[in-house]
């Protein structure tokens, strides 16, 4: 009976094997990463306290988001953490926005600082490498992190890019031309004689605002976004003028580095966009293998005016990374 049961057992063992029904020492098992600590917290850096969160519940490689400004707050980019489902989505203000301390020292008004800020958060959180999503001054920040810090970059999503601002300039004093003439006479004002606070220039701004910069946007939505704006930092980095910049970041141009690039890049922009649909797609041509959006009936402010469409596009792109990824680790 015994040599019976060692034969079936004997026979039946090639079998299992075949079908993976029997697990052994030759099958791979699956890491399952783990999952960050969900929620807010404070991360001391130089220069003062950054706020930040981490939602999400998916296993997916995480995503951080980079705001615009700068002197914005990522408040706006709240749409983006219907992401969750498939990866931790890390959303934080930078130092002297938001939530985050409010600064005055322009010494820490710089690339570099932004830069070293994000990695320090990277660092504290424990991820060793991140999907990387910016939106316009934010993909600025984006590609200059990549820059520092390749092996910890994933991919990039650039919103509205605005890495080009020399060109931005120049397509902002087209779009000018596209406003009443009422409006068009209060730029020429404020650009000439530097009184940006008067009120028809201000009458100038919203109709522009509404015409490229948000079309859909809830009042809730803008009253929390503006009311923690560093219009000092703005200011310094970008200056006072909407139409003509003169702050320190006046001659960026990351277009030469583009073709530097060796992650996968997706570019969305709005089809009334300030950032100019023309203009992304010059930086997608420049970028090896880079994919772009155009999102209809959206202004620059891509994530309210076309919320569901922003994310989805999104979603898919991570997603199509993340496997990508999968595949050549097998």
């Amino acid at each position: 009976m015994k040599a019976f049961m060692y034969l079936r057992v004997s026979m039946m063992i090639p079998a299992l094997l075949v079908s993976g029904v029997l697990v052994c020492s030759c099958t791979k098992e699956v890491e399952i990463p783990k999952l960050l600590p969900s929620g807010e917290g404070r991360l001391a850096v130089h220069g003062g306290n950054i706020w930040y969160k981490v939602s999400g519940t998916g296993h997916g490689t995480p995503v951080v988001l980079l705001h615009g400004g700068p002197g914005f707050s990522s408040f706006y980019l709240k749409p983006f953490e219907d992401l969750g489902g498939d990866r931790q989505i890390v959303r934080y203000d930078q130092l002297g926005s938001g939530k985050s301390d409010k600064i005055s020292d322009t010494t820490m008004f710089t690339i570099g600082h932004f830069v070293a800020e994000l990695e320090s958060l990277r660092s504290h959180l424990g991820v060793d490498k991140w999907h990387v999503l910016g939106h316009s001054w934010g993909t600025i920040l984006a590609v200059e992190y990549y820059k520092v810090h390749p092996g910890r970059v994933v991919s990039l999503t650039l919103g509205s890019a605005a890495l080009d601002l020399p060109a931005w300039a120049k397509n902002a004093k087209q779009l000018v031309t596209t406003l009443s003439d009422s409006a068009q006479r209060a730029v020429r004002s404020a650009e000439a004689t530097k009184k940006y606070d008067d009120q028809s220039y201000q009458n100038a701004l919203g109709e522009f605002y509404g015409k490229y910069v948000w079309r859909h946007p809830v009042q809730a939505d803008l009253d929390s976004s503006m009311s923690t704006f560093n219009e000092a930092m703005y200011t310094y980095m970008q200056g006072p003028s909407e139409f003509t910049i003169t702050g320190t970041l006046k001659d960026y141009d990351a277009t030469p580095f583009l073709k530097q690039i060796t992650v996968p890049v997706f570019y969305t922009v709005g089809e009334f966009d300030e950032a100019s649909p023309t203009s992304i797609q010059r930086f997608a041509s420049l970028t090896p293998g880079a994919k772009v959006v155009v999102l209809k009936g959206a202004a620059h402010l891509t994530p309210w005016d076309a919320r569901e469409e922003n994310v989805r596009v999104v979603s898919q792109f991570l997603r199509s990374v993340d496997s990508s990824m999968a595949a050549a680790r097998n």
